[in-house]
């Protein structure tokens, strides 16, 4: 008999040790909100661009610095077969829109240097990219994988998010939107 208010208080610290858990869990999913949505500002960043994948940029660039041009901010990993579908299409649209108020962002994410610019190079990918080292970028954007592709309007301001590979019409038609305001 004496035995048993041990249990039961042994019983009752491990449950209100899990619910304590349980609720410090709940807290910090909470504090890491959610990824950015369309009509709200983009999260700032820096991005250390990768040697011959600058475009005319400098080795670093913050995303502010790019306000007055539309930005179409694209991540992808060398490893992602997805991210090879929507490769030739992202370079074509970039080709065609560069020059015109539009600025494309590939920010590769879980990789290494060596693949990415291996990757960079068997698509004829000519647009800034850079690693997101520490997947800062990645963890302010709330991406769940690759590809993830963010519309950035000229104010700074996230129009649209597409979790999918892209094809030339899709970044067309959501670019020319973006020009028209």
């Amino acid at each position: 008999m004496r035995g048993k208010p041990l249990i039961i208080v042994g019983a009752l610290i491990a449950i209100a040790a899990i619910a304590g858990v349980f609720v410090i869990a709940l807290n910090l999913v909470s504090q890491q909100g959610a990824r950015p949505k369309p009509g709200t500002p983009a999260p700032d960043f820096t991005l250390m661009l990768y040697p011959g994948y600058r475009a005319g940029l400098p080795e670093q660039i913050r995303l502010s610095d790019l306000r007055g041009n539309v930005v179409v901010m694209n991540f992808w990993a060398s490893w992602c077969v997805e991210c090879a579908k929507e490769a030739d299409a992202l370079e074509a649209v970039y080709r065609r829109y560069k020059d015109r108020g539009v600025v494309f962002l590939g920010v590769d994410y879980l990789d290494t240097e060596a693949p990415a610019l291996a990757y960079l190079k068997q698509y004829n990918v000519t647009y800034p990219n850079g690693l997101d080292v520490q997947q800062h970028i990645a963890r302010a954007y709330r991406i769940t994988g690759v590809p993830e592709t963010f519309f950035i309007d000229r104010d700074g301001i996230v129009r649209e998010v597409i979790v999918a590979p892209l094809t030339e019409a899709q970044l067309t038609a959501k670019i020319e939107m973006l020009l028209a305001e």
